[in-house]
């Protein structure tokens, strides 16, 4: 088949979830189709670093898209019907080329990555449906859905709303909430249009499957996130004569894009509520915490001693298989986090909210990583593993087995390849 792919941002390097998940698809159907990738490039250093991606398919890139004010965005959140994630990426030189390549190239599958993206499927229907152009060849129009972004923003709110008077910075919470009260209202509605406008949608969890449904229309199939597992192993590890940080310390680790608003509440939580029950009885305990654009307060907390900022680092791997146990306190999100599966692929012990792990099928508490929900139940969590070692083993190899059997790349893009064919 010919597919053209619309991403966001630039696939490469793979840093972060969506970047992620949208270079695994490039890797996966370049195998055995002929690929076009049009991305957007902030600048021109993003655009070299995307090198190794020409070898796996055609690339186009536009540069942008241009940044938003604050005040734009506080001004089109009153003004526009259109959620925030529909205008981010709107730009009129990305839309030139797209239409371009449409009307001088027949591809059979139009795919766009996450639905930041998707406002330029909706335009391609609605141009297909008026030009006779397209009557005997249009292709199909899919969106690869990261997460049902209404339920995002509907538990950002009630979390922002329920806490605003419980935190030091309820000014910052409460408009946080507003903000996405605003945004779960919009988005319902937009997504709404894009099951209708769209010929196929595929979504990462069965969960999210239901969410999208609930607002009327049919999701095609669960393509959930996956993990290099052979990449994100032990031997791959020793074999790239790299080796798990041997950390003086036993460490706890969280890992993410540090100033996504769920990973900073998910922090936030863990430091003010459960690390205080974890230092009452393990003083020894320390908590790293490894990602990118990290905001000021948690650069207040490490200058405080709450935490160990590490920045962008070009290898997540050793920082994660030296760690004693792996944390994932999200209150907030959707989807399946892939930090969590390169935890399991890695043989790290996981303790974990029921959020943290939604979506993952077949997944056990107690088996493949524990559960807690309550600041109580999660530092007891913590404790458990930092004082049994070699039940922590048990439980990386454990998750490991569930990694390698469901969510390697390998297995997940033929079920991308089996919507098309539907």
């Amino acid at each position: 088949m010919k597919i053209l792919l619309l991403a966001p941002y630039p696939p490469y390097p793979p840093r972060g979830g969506g970047a992620m998940r949208t270079y695994q698809i490039i890797r996966g159907l370049a195998q055995r189709h002929t690929l076009t990738c049009l991305t957007f490039v902030p600048d021109a250093a993003a655009e070299q670093a995307l090198a190794p991606l020409r070898d796996l398919c055609r690339l186009i890139t536009v540069r942008g898209p241009a940044l938003r004010s604050l005040i734009q965005r506080a001004w089109t959140t009153l003004a526009s019907p259109l959620p925030d994630m529909a205008l981010r990426n709107t730009s009129p030189a990305f839309r030139t080329v797209l239409h371009d390549l449409v009307a001088h190239e027949r591809f059979d599958i139009i795919q766009a990555e996450s639905i930041e993206m998707a406002s330029y499927l909706i335009d391609l229907a609605y141009n297909a449906r008026s030009s006779s152009s397209m009557i005997f060849h249009r292709p199909l129009l899919v969106l690869d859905q990261f997460n049902a972004e209404y339920v995002l923003q509907k538990r950002m709110a009630i979390t922002d709303l329920r806490t605003a008077f419980m935190l030091a910075d309820p000014v910052r919470r409460g408009a946080g909430g507003v903000y996405s009260l605003t945004q779960w209202i919009k988005l319902a509605h937009y997504e709404r249009r894009i099951l209708q406008m769209c010929d196929a949608i595929i979504v990462v969890s069965e969960e999210d499957r239901k969410a999208l449904e609930r607002l009327g229309g049919t999701c095609h199939a669960v393509v959930p996130n996956g993990v290099d597992t052979m990449f994100f192993s032990r031997e791959t590890l020793t074999g790239d004569h790299r080796a798990p940080l041997p950390y003086a310390a036993p460490v706890m680790v969280f890992s993410g894009t540090l100033d996504f608003r769920p990973n900073l509440d998910a922090l936030v939580w863990f430091i003010d509520a459960v690390l205080p029950r974890i230092h009452a009885r393990r003083p020894d305990a320390r908590l790293l915490v490894v990602g990118r654009r990290p905001v000021p307060i948690l650069h207040r907390l490490a200058e405080r001693g709450r935490l160990v900022l590490t920045g962008e680092v070009s290898d997540v791997r050793p920082f994660l298989a030296g760690a004693a146990v792996y944390i994932v306190p999200m209150r907030i999100g959707g989807g399946i986090r892939l930090k969590v599966l390169e935890a399991f692929a890695l043989e790290v012990p996981v303790v974990s909210t029921t959020l943290g792990v939604e979506g993952i099928a077949g997944l056990r508490d107690g088996i493949h990583c524990l559960l807690a929900d309550t600041p109580q139940q999660f530092a007891n969590a913590v404790v458990r593993l930092l004082d049994d070692p070699v039940f922590g083993r048990i439980l990386g190899a454990a998750g490991r087995r569930l990694a390698c059997a469901e969510y390697d790349w390998k297995a997940i893009i033929p079920r991308m390849e089996a919507v098309y064919q539907r």
